[in-house]
């Protein structure tokens, strides 16, 4: 099986090589790169995301063709695919960072800032925070509700349909850190900075 980390200068994505590396052990072949042909002949594709959800979406456009090579492995063949931390935010119909970016439409919604509730909560959004598991999420399997995972963000997903929803988070309100939508998938939070059950989401994910 080959899974693919979509690396397109999206900020330092090594943790999150070295996590899927730990996880995939010999069984899986683990692939970093922005080619089209091994995007489209991947089993699975994880796109990471760091820095504005601006800077990460003009970084996807600004490799030609990759944005409908992910479209058509998501949407179109429906294999599994993974968002982390902005990767999760330009599924979004749109983001409100620096200045309104159109996303990737794959789930309806917008992305917009954490009411910090006038300097009572301190953003970004860093550390580790508990997590409530709100469905039965196949990237949850074995998995304990209240579980921690690690934070670094100042912006959060606002799905249209609730339904999507399979984790939340309190931070000054209720936040969406996980969705799950048929073959997509994404977290907020970081599953490669979030230790063993961090880990154990990735193999989830790799043996779905």
């Amino acid at each position: 099986m080959n899974v693919t980390i979509v690396d397109y200068n999206s900020g330092n994505i090594s943790s999150v090589i070295n996590s899927f590396k730990e996880v995939a052990k010999d069984k899986v072949n683990i692939e970093v790169t922005s080619d089209l042909n091994k995007v489209k002949s991947s089993d699975k594709v994880v796109l990471p995301g760091q820095g504005s959800f601006k800077s990460c979406v003009d970084a996807l456009y600004n490799f030609n063709g990759l944005v409908d090579t992910l479209n058509e492995f998501a949407i179109s063949n429906k294999k599994p695919i993974l968002g982390i931390c902005v990767g999760l935010q330009m599924f979004a119909d749109i983001g409100y960072e620096e200045i309104e970016t159109k996303g990737l439409g794959w789930i309806s919604g917008k992305v917009s800032k954490i009411n910090n509730q006038n300097g009572k909560y301190k953003l970004p959004h860093i550390g580790w925070n508990e997590i409530n598991i709100t469905k039965n999420s196949k990237i949850f399997k074995g998995i304990e509700n209240k579980s921690h995972m690690y934070f670094v963000h100042s912006y959060e997903f606002v799905p249209e349909d609730k339904n999507v929803i399979s984790a939340t988070t309190d931070y000054s309100s209720n936040i969406v850190c996980s969705v799950e939508r048929e073959n997509i998938f994404g977290t907020q939070f970081h599953p490669e900075k979030s230790d063993k059950i961090g880990l154990k989401i990735i193999d989830n994910f790799i043996n779905l």
